[in-house]
């Protein structure tokens, strides 16, 4: 008995240094070819590239909500709205319609569930209006966002983004413009994304 008790709190020993060990590159993220230049006075820039069709975003979502909850002072989380095919565009223009308005997040559960439990059909932009009209935005002032100049610049933007990052899957996360996290499991992601954060915050005071 006495010998299966100390197994037994090896093992759990083995599973917890496992479980926090440090994040292998290659295998948990990647270091970015073509970083981007964060200024050192912002805040460490965290980007999640998604798309609300994906299922993968849509099992990431609870858990980057949650983390987002009690995100450190010195980082800050952008949402890329990521378009890999033109099919992907209308949900691109959604989100910063929604941004532009000051509706901010407020439907952002809304659209994830729309297409991952709900089966909404939202591929184009008279199901979209219609959509988020029927959960009180201004339709006309959601329709002339939609279409305008400004909202080009922001998918042109997001097609330069997701190009110069190298990302080929939704979700995927980056850190302080250097880091790439991808292809992990929602709990995986946090714990890989939060020693990237230590890391680059390490380094920015190594620069000072």
């Amino acid at each position: 008995m006495k010998f299966i008790k100390q197994l037994f709190v090896v093992l759990t020993l083995l599973c917890v240094n496992q479980a926090f060990a440090e994040p292998e590159l290659g295998k948990d993220y990647k270091v970015l070819n073509s970083a981007q230049s964060v200024p050192a006075g912002n805040k460490i820039e965290v980007l999640e590239f998604f798309f609300y069709g994906c299922s993968h975003c849509f099992k990431m979502h609870p858990t980057l909500t949650a983390w987002e909850k009690k995100i450190p002072k010195d980082v800050e989380l952008i949402y890329v709205p990521t378009i890999f095919n033109a099919s992907w565009e209308p949900m691109a223009r959604t989100y910063y319609t929604l941004e532009l308005l000051g509706q901010g997040m407020r439907l952002h559960d809304d659209l994830f569930n729309a297409w991952n439990v709900n089966n909404i059909d939202l591929s184009d932009k008279a199901k979209i209006v219609d959509f988020v009209g029927q959960r009180g935005v201004d339709r006309k002032k959601f329709s002339d966002t939609y279409n305008s100049f400004t909202m080009q610049s922001k998918i042109s933007r997001s097609k330069q983004l997701a190009k110069i990052y190298g990302i080929r899957g939704t979700p995927s996360l980056t850190v302080d413009g250097k880091y790439l996290i991808s292809g992990l499991g929602p709990d995986e992601s946090i714990q890989v994304l939060n020693a990237m954060i230590d890391k680059a915050r390490k380094e920015r005071l190594v620069k000072r």
